[in-house]
């Protein structure tokens, strides 16, 4: 059943093509506003934290191709679910016989789906035919590892940007109006997710802070797997901690929904 609401959940945002254009219009302009940025910056410091010229490129057109994917800019999916709260639809939902967390997940992972077909594609396909950008070197058996693994980071990335996402639009049970909340999820998660710049980039104590934070999982971690800025052992200790953050995060889920369903506050009524 969840894979079948996934399927549908993908054929939903298919149908809004003008829009899927105009975030893909939208998506590759920025894209060469930061590139041009990070040019300049690069051509002043070349190889600034650990990065050079097409890496630090690379790294701009990869977060343009996941920008929709992760929703970084608002809730995906997550957006249907907080409207629900408020007008007290939720309760509906309540009374099926399905897992809520579960069939959430499921939407927004065919939205996922969508928006990195639609809206990832073009815009790397943009960056790569303007720029020098670098892709995985090597054999070909090292090269096949690091798309292996680039895959199964964005799948696990696309799951913990929905358990964080799912906390913030579970605050609505009791905040109605959570435009604070996401503002706040927005900022740190483009921030401490190394999405403006990578954390590297940052004084030493603020990286630490930021690598034992979980918005790393969402974008940090894929990026660096994809540009091979990890040996094999520590390829599988970055997918094991977006894992980690994946079944914490999902578990603060499942433990806050229990507390709100607790507490349903159904507007009117």
């Amino acid at each position: 059943m969840y894979a079948a609401v996934c399927a549908r959940s993908f054929r939903r945002y298919a149908t809004y093509r003008a829009a899927t254009w105009a975030r893909v219009v939208t998506n590759t302009a920025f894209g060469f506003i930061i590139a041009y940025t990070y040019q300049a910056l690069w051509q002043v410091r070349p190889h600034l934290g650990g990065y050079d010229l097409s890496a630090a490129l690379t790294y701009v057109w990869i977060g343009q191709a996941m920008f929709a994917f992760i929703a970084v800019g608002g809730q995906g999916a997550l957006d249907d679910l907080q409207n629900r709260i408020t007008n007290g639809d939720v309760a509906v939902d309540l009374f099926r016989p399905v897992d809520l967390q579960g069939w959430w997940l499921s939407v927004d992972l065919g939205r996922a789906g969508y928006q990195l077909f639609a809206n990832g594609l073009v815009p790397m396909l943009t960056g790569a035919l303007c720029f020098h950008l670098r892709l995985p070197q090597g054999g070909a058996v090292q090269e096949a590892g690091v798309w292996a693994a680039f895959a199964l980071s964005l799948a696990l990335a696309a799951v913990v940007s929905f358990a964080l996402r799912y906390l913030v639009a579970l605050t609505a049970f009791w905040l109605l109006d959570v435009r604070g909340v996401q503002l706040v999820y927005y900022l740190f998660c483009s921030f401490f997710g190394g999405f403006f710049l990578p954390i590297t980039l940052f004084p030493p104590l603020l990286e630490g802070l930021a690598g034992v934070l979980p918005f790393v999982a969402v974008f940090q971690v894929p990026a660096d797997l994809f540009l091979q800025r990890y040996d094999a052992p520590g390829a599988l200790a970055a997918l094991g901690v977006q894992l980690a953050w994946a079944v914490v995060l999902l578990g603060a889920g499942r433990l806050v929904q229990g507390r709100a369903v607790l507490k349903v506050v159904v507007q009117g009524g």
